[in-house]
């Protein structure tokens, strides 16, 4: 592996690798990491106990964060008529209908999110196999299959967070920026670890959340006691 640099050197030696911080004091200390010449993505990574193999122990959902992504975020609505024009008044970056479904069959791919009207899933499905495997097909499940296409576009565009746990068990996801500070930081991590621990299948068996671990785009991790967060200890 290469070596990281003093910059890295100097931010691990700060993060001790045996611990399991308090989430407070791993925020805390991961905020006060603006190192970098470009403002960082603070990132967590949740190893679960559940195997996604099995479609009762799927573990996905969307999420509202307080102080959103810190990031514009490009959405794509599926509508015709009224809908299409709700759409457009409410943000969205892209809508339309069998035109947009024949360039996305052409490769394109230069969106976010996907919204589509219930309407619209009967052509929309043909694109399962290019918006599947990105994360990006609309779902009856997270929202994103809706008539009520202007608030869901509002969230979209606000940074409304959508997760989904990884062939390995794993729930890797974006909740800030690192200029947002502690504690815009803080409030969007509660958030977001709430929002999975209640999204636990009934099907999952034994320790539901293995590990936490907070970073920033170019910082090391730093590992978060489980038990500690907030939904686990009010349980």
């Amino acid at each position: 592996m290469a070596h990281k640099g003093k910059r890295y050197d100097a931010l691990k030696a700060k993060v001790d690798r045996v611990r399991l911080y308090g989430p407070e004091e791993a925020v805390k200390m991961l905020s006060e990491f603006k190192t970098a010449k470009f403002d960082e993505t603070a990132e967590v990574v949740f190893r679960l106990g559940v195997d996604p193999k099995h479609a009762d122990q799927m573990v996905r959902g969307m999420v509202n964060l307080p102080h959103g992504l810190g990031k514009s975020v490009k959405v794509l609505v599926f509508a015709k008529g009224e809908k299409e024009k709700e759409a457009q008044e409410a943000g969205a970056d892209y809508v339309g209908a069998e035109d947009l479904i024949k360039k996305i069959q052409e490769g394109w791919t230069d969106f976010d999110k996907t919204v589509a009207t219930p309407d619209m899933m009967g052509q929309v499905s043909k694109l399962g196999k290019v918006l599947g495997p990105r994360g990006l097909m609309p779902n009856p499940k997270t929202g994103t299959v809706t008539f009520d296409v202007k608030k869901t576009v509002g969230e979209l565009k606000k940074g409304k967070l959508e997760f989904r746990v990884e062939k390995a068990g794993i729930v890797h996801c974006g909740f800030g920026k690192l200029s947002f500070g502690y504690e815009k930081l803080m409030e969007n991590f509660n958030t977001l670890a709430d929002a999975v621990i209640r999204a636990k299948p009934d099907t999952a068996k034994g320790t539901y959340v293995k590990s936490v671990t907070v970073s920033a785009t170019m910082s090391p991790g730093i590992k978060i006691d489980p038990l500690k967060l907030r939904e686990l200890k009010a349980a």
